[in-house]
C-alpha cells in the first residue's frame, strides 16, 4: 500500500476527520498508487492518520475512508453501505413515501457515492476514481438491498469528469424503464431516471415542498424553476387558488403536466408556461402581475468559489424580481442549491433585493435538505441546499 505523507502543519484538516485532502497539503507519496487505490496518509514525522482513495488526476488527491489501520475491503464497503440504509430504515416504513435518498456520500461517510430509490428501482451515482475502483463491491452491496427490482447507474456528471472517468448511464441489473411512478407524502410523481436532474428527482426539498404547502391555501402561486412541478402538486393539494409554472425545459414541463393530472388540481386554476424565467418574471413585474406565494427554486448558480460573487448577484436580481411580483403580506420561498454559497451570504442577498424593492423582508423558516440527506458536522460542504421563507410587507 503506498503511503501519503502530509506536510507540516496542514494536517490539522485530516486530524479533525474532515474527508478531503488537497494536493498542497501533501509532502511526498511513498509508492506509486493508480487512480482510486487505498493508501495510508500519515502525519509530516510518519503517524499514521487513516486510509482513503488516491488520485493524482483530481484536485482533492485524497478521499479519507477510515481514521484508523482497518482493512478497506470487501466487508468495509458492505457494513458502509448497510449502515447508511439502516440510517433510512424510518422513511422505508411509510407507505406514502417510496423515494428518498439512501447514501449520501461523505456525509455518509462514502465519498463519491450517491444511491437514491424510487420505490423498486435504486439508482446509484458512482463519481470518483475510488468508488469506481471498488465498483463489484458497492454493486453487490447495493443490488442485494431488499425491495430493489433494478439497479440503474446515472454517473454522468461533471465530477466525474474531473476525475479523469467517462460517464456511464444504464440499467447495471434488471430490466430499467425510463420512467418511474413514486409516491411522496400521498402525491405521484413520475420520475424520468435516464436523463432527470440528478437520479431523476430532487429528492432533497421532501419536507420542504411540505413545508411550503402549508402556506398555500386560497392563494395565487408561482412555481419558478418549476422543473417537473413539485412544489406545485403540493400547494394544489393543499387547496391553492391558481398555480403558474415557469421553467425553461420542455421535458421538464410535460412531467409537471402528469404530475398535476396524476395528483389532481382540483379548482385550483393552472397556467404552464416554457420560457427564460428572468426573462419572464420581469415581463409579469412589467405586465403588473401579482402572486401571493412565489417559490423559487433555481439551479445552482455557482460551482466552485469563485463564482460565488457572480451567483450571489443572480440571487440577489431573482429574488427582487419575485419581491416586486408580491402582494403585501406575500410569501416568498426562495432556495440555493449552490455549494460554494453559504446560508449567510445567500440570506444578505435576499436581504438586499428587499432593499432595493423598498419592501420588508422577515424569515418565518430556515430551511434545508431532508433527513436522507444528511450534514456531516466536520464536512460543512455537505450542507449545499439554503431555503427561506420570508413574509414580504
Amino acid at each position: 500500500m503506498a503511503t501519503v505523507r502530509l506536510e507540516p502543519k496542514r494536517d490539522r484538516a485530516t486530524r479533525h476527520r474532515h474527508p478531503w485532502i488537497f494536493a498542497a497539503s501533501i509532502q511526498s507519496v511513498v509508492g506509486n498508487p493508480s487512480p482510486g487505490d487505498i493508501v495510508d496518509v500519515t502525519d509530516a514525522h510518519g503517524a499514521l492518520l487513516g486510509r482513503g482513495y488516491y488520485n493524482e488526476h483530481s484536485r482533492i488527491r485524497v478521499r479519507m475512508l477510515t481514521w484508523d489501520d482497518r482493512p478497506v475491503d470487501d466487508a468495509f464497503w458492505r457494513a458502509r453501505v448497510d449502515a447508511a440504509v439502516r440510517r433510512r430504515a424510518s422513511l422505508s416504513q411509510g407507505a406514502e413515501t417510496d423515494a428518498y435518498r439512501l447514501i449520501h456520500a461523505e456525509a455518509d461517510l462514502l465519498p463519491g457515492l450517491i444511491v437514491d430509490r424510487y420505490g423498486d428501482v435504486v439508482v446509484v451515482q458512482m463519481l470518483t476514481a475510488g468508488i469506481e475502483q471498488a465498483r463489484a463491491h458497492i454493486v453487490e452491496a447495493v443490488a442485494s438491498l431488499p425491495g430493489t427490482r433494478c439497479l440503474f447507474e446515472r454517473s454522468d456528471t461533471a465530477s466525474r469528469t474531473r476525475e479523469g472517468l467517462p460517464a456511464v448511464v444504464g440499467s447495471i441489473r434488471g430490466e430499467a424503464p425510463k420512467n418511474v411512478e413514486v409516491t411522496e407524502n400521498g402525491h405521484a410523481f413520475l420520475v424520468n431516471i435516464e436523463s432527470g436532474q440528478k437520479t431523476g428527482f430532487y429528492l432533497d426539498q421532501r419536507d420542504n415542498r411540505a413545508l411550503v404547502a402549508k402556506y398555500a391555501q386560497g392563494r395565487d402561486v408561482l412555481d419558478a424553476f418549476c422543473h417537473t412541478g413539485a412544489f406545485a402538486v403540493y400547494c394544489a393539494g393543499a387547496g391553492a387558488k391558481s398555480l403558474a409554472l415557469l421553467d425553461s425545459s420542455a421535458p421538464s414541463l410535460t412531467a409537471a403536466r402528469w404530475n398535476l393530472e396524476k395528483s389532481g388540481t382540483g379548482e385550483c386554476e393552472v397556467a404552464i408556461k416554457q420560457a427564460d424565467v428572468f426573462e419572464e418574471l420581469r415581463a409579469m413585474r412589467d405586465a403588473g402581475r401579482r402572486f401571493d406565494l412565489i417559490v423559487l427554486d433555481p439551479p445552482k448558480f455557482a460551482s466552485n468559489k469563485h463564482q460565488v460573487e457572480k451567483a450571489l448577484r443572480a440571487y440577489k436580481d431573482v429574488n427582487l424580481l419575485a419581491i416586486q411580483l408580491l402582494t403585501p403580506d406575500g410569501l416568498l420561498a426562495t432556495f440555493s442549491c449552490s455549494q460554494a454559497v453559504d446560508a449567510a451570504s445567500f440570506t444578505m442577498a435576499v436581504s438586499w433585493a428587499g432593499v432595493d424593492a423598498a419592501r420588508d423582508v422577515q424569515i418565518l423558516h430556515r430551511m434545508g435538505q431532508g433527513i436522507d440527506h444528511p450534514v456531516l458536522a466536520t464536512f460543512p460542504e455537505s450542507e449545499y441546499l439554503k431555503g427561506l421563507l420570508c413574509r414580504v410587507a
